[in-house]
Order: C-alpha cells, then sequence, then structure tokens
C-alpha cells in the first residue's frame, strides 16, 4: 500500500494506491468548525444532494445512472469529529480492468455532480433547491431526528453529554434539531450548500489500484469549480472544563421498562499516548466486553444489569458506562460501578486483562485493512487528528504498561449520572 498527498490551491488530494481491491472508492469531505444552529443544514444537505442531481432529478433516474455505471454505490454522511462538523460524500465502483475503458472518468464525474450540480430551480425569489425533493429531504431528516429522540438508549447517553456541559461541542445532538428543521426552507438551504462550497477545508481521498498521474488529472478535471483559498485547521481535540467537585445527578421518567443509566466521566489534561493508546485499554479492561470488570462484577455476580459497557471518548476527553438496569437497582448498581472505578486506580487488575485489550486492540486494526471505507477513514484520521499510522499504532499500543493505566485512571474523575427511569421492573 502506498499513500500520496497532493496539496493543490483549493484541497487535498489522497491517494491509496492497492491492489488489495477490485474497486474504487472515492470521498469528497467538507469540514468546518463545529457550529449547532448549522448542523441540520448539513444533514440536509446531504439528504439533498443525495437524492437527485440536476441531470438525474429523480430516485428511478438515478437508480439507471448507476447501473449504467456497473451498479456504482454512492453515499453521503454528516457527522461530528471533536471541535469540527464533517459532511463526505462517497462512490464506490468497480476498477475499469474489470468493466470497461473510461469507467473511471465516468464514475468520478458522477460524484462531482452529485456534490456540484445538485437539482435546483429559478424562481421569483432566486435560486432554490427544487422544492419537491427539499419536501422529501425535510420529511426523512424530521423522522430522523424524531426517531434518536424516541430511542433510549441513545436518547439517555445523549441527555447525558448535554447536562455535563450545556451548550458545548460534547452537548450537540448529531441529528439535528427540529427547531432548526422548521426555519429552513429551500432557498435558505442552497443559499448554506454555497457557503460550504466557498468556505469550507475539502479533502478528497481516493484508495484501489489506481495511476497517480491518471487520477491527478480526473480529480482536477472535475473538481476545477474549486477556487477557494485552502485554510489551514485547529485541532479537533476538546479539553472539557472543570470536573464537579460533587458530581451532578439527574433523573427523568419514561414510559418505558428497563431504566438507562449513564455516567458521564472527565478526564484530566491527558498525553497523547494516554488518549491515542491508554485510554483503549483502560476502557476495555473495565468495560469493553464480558471478560470486563463492570460486566463480571454487576452483570454476572449481581445480577443488577442487563448490559453494561463503558466508552472512551479521546477527542472529548470523557468516558462514558452505559447500563441498562430496573429503576430499584440504581443505588446498587451505582455503588458497584464506582468500586471498579476505584478499583482501577489501585491496579486491580492482571497482565492479562492488558494482554487481552491490546490483542483486541490488534485485531480491531487488522479488520481495516480488509475495508476500503475503513481505510479512507484511517487516513482521514491521520489527516484530521493527526493520528499515527497502522505500523506505528501495533508498536505504540505494545508499549502500554500496567502503570500508564493506572496512572490514567487517577485522572478519571466522576462528572454527571444520568437515569432514565422506566415505569416497571423486568426480569434479567
Amino acid at each position: 500500500m502506498k499513500y500520496k498527498k497532493i496539496s493543490t490551491y483549493s484541497y487535498n488530494l489522497h491517494i491509496i494506491k492497492t491492489d488489495k481491491f477490485k474497486t474504487i472508492t472515492v470521498k469528497v469531505n467538507f469540514k468546518r468548525k463545529l457550529v449547532k444552529d448549522e448542523i441540520t443544514s448539513r444533514n440536509m444537505i446531504i439528504n439533498m444532494l443525495c437524492d437527485s442531481t440536476l441531470e438525474y432529478p429523480t430516485k428511478r433516474l438515478m437508480s439507471i445512472a448507476t447501473e449504467n455505471l456497473y451498479d456504482l454505490y454512492y453515499g453521503g454522511m454528516n457527522y461530528i469529529s471533536g471541535k469540527y462538523n464533517v459532511m463526505g460524500f462517497d462512490v464506490t465502483f468497480l476498477n475499469e480492468e474489470y468493466t470497461e475503458k473510461g469507467m473511471l472518468d465516468k464514475s468520478i464525474k458522477f460524484l462531482a455532480d452529485l456534490v456540484f450540480k445538485p437539482n435546483i430551480e429559478k424562481k421569483s425569489g432566486g435560486i432554490r433547491f427544487k422544492e419537491e425533493n427539499f419536501n422529501l429531504a425535510y420529511n426523512l431528516l424530521k423522522d430522523n431526528i424524531i426517531s434518536s429522540r424516541e430511542n433510549p438508549d441513545s436518547y439517555s447517553k445523549i441527555r447525558c453529554l448535554e447536562n455535563m456541559e450545556p451548550n458545548s461541542y460534547i452537548s450537540y445532538r448529531s441529528a439535528g434539531y427540529l427547531e432548526d428543521l422548521e426555519s429552513l426552507d429551500s432557498k435558505k438551504l442552497y443559499k448554506y450548500y454555497n457557503s460550504i462550497l466557498n468556505s469550507d477545508i475539502m479533502d478528497i481521498f481516493v484508495i484501489g489500484n489506481v495511476n497517480e498521474r491518471h487520477i491527478k488529472k480526473i480529480i482536477e478535471d472535475n473538481f476545477s469549480n474549486i477556487k477557494t483559498l485552502k485554510k489551514p485547521s485547529e485541532s479537533h481535540f476538546i479539553r472539557p472544563k472543570k470536573t464537579r467537585i460533587i458530581p451532578k445527578t439527574v433523573k427523568e421518567k419514561q414510559k418505558i421498562n428497563q431504566s438507562k443509566l449513564v455516567l458521564g466521566y472527565k478526564i484530566d489534561k491527558m498525553t497523547d499516548f494516554e488518549l491515542r493508546y491508554v485510554l483503549n485499554v483502560y476502557s476495555y479492561i473495565l468495560g469493553g466486553g464480558p471478560d470486563s470488570k463492570l460486566f463480571k462484577t454487576v452483570r454476572e455476580k449481581n445480577s443488577l444489569c442487563y448490559y453494561i459497557s463503558s466508552v472512551g471518548q479521546p477527542l472529548n476527553s470523557i468516558l462514558t458506562i452505559n447500563a441498562g438496569i430496573n429503576k430499584d437497582d440504581f443505588k446498587k448498581a451505582l455503588a458497584l460501578i464506582k468500586r471498579e472505578i476505584y478499583n482501577m486506580k489501585k491496579g486491580k487488575f492482571s497482565n492479562e486483562d492488558i494482554i487481552k485489550a491490546k490483542i483486541t486492540y490488534v485485531n480491531s486494526l487488522k479488520e481495516l485493512e480488509d475495508n476500503p471505507q475503513s481505510l479512507l477513514s484511517l487516513y482521514a484520521g491521520i489527516e484530521y487528528l493527526n493520528s499515527d499510522d497502522l505500523d506505528t499504532r501495533f508498536m505504540k499500543i505494545n508499549k502500554v504498561t500496567a502503570k500508564d493505566v493506572v496512572k490514567l485512571a487517577s485522572k478519571i474523575h466522576l462528572d454527571t449520572i444520568y437515569l432514565l427511569e422506566g415505569e416497571t421492573n423486568e426480569e434479567k
């Protein structure tokens, strides 16, 4: 596998040359500093651009076009990455070595049209997205926002973060907000779309068995309409506010059977090594699977939960613990979780625990090599987060010691306790 980054006036082109796949995947990312009021608009842009183009104004015509390109796949995604909002569009298609000459050019042109030639119309008020397609995208996003609020698991995690740091980066809802959606119209959204093309930082990633000079020329031909000056990016990483001396406890009720307990921990001033490697090992030992301390103590020995896990979020310098419990078991479960956190600070885990955590981490990295989308995400992490390459990660994870884990454990402090309380108890 060979990687090359080519910087142009307006964008960075990342070429990952490999003969491991019969396909070629091209991804275009737009990123800008995260603004709460813009999340909904960016999700709408994804829905709009992936619905149709000026040349293919209906789903049926889009489907025919992709069939003619040997079942080309296309998609889009908007996600939060620390202090930034990243919006990406991608296509995956067979290398023309397995189809016919010229398909590489046609497939990348389809992606460029998807991004730069949306389905628009001119009315007396000016240019806007076509109303019919806007309404379809609107209803789709509305359903997604409502479903994320109605899902007890996702809702409880969101509410814990919102209570940890209201109106901060970590509290923003990636699905968007109904009030922001209701204030949008097709003209406003089109104006915001143009601001993305003129203001966002743009990166293009290509992975597959490609000729570097040829792919560079095709990208230049199809993305020449981007004329804005490429801008520098700040760090994506967030340093949270100081942890509360007395943890905040929040309880809400909902008409559900299983109660949802979420604990939010803040982590003090992690080193680069700690946030990229030690946190992975710590979180795995604490709550990463059926061999973890939380699972064995809270679930197996005491039967106080249906599930329990811990998740480290290095970008946000936090760790969360999520559990499904009966409402009457809240105090008992909380006490046992606190005890296991304390035990981690005292180094009450074995060398075997560390070895298992490292093996799991290494295996997850090896799986990345089998999927072009995962590899693109890996290289996006190198670009955006200054992450290490795979070989360096393999080496550094093996340097994590029990002493490192204990040192990190001393920096982890409980900030918020959130309980979404159900009405009844279930049998575990």
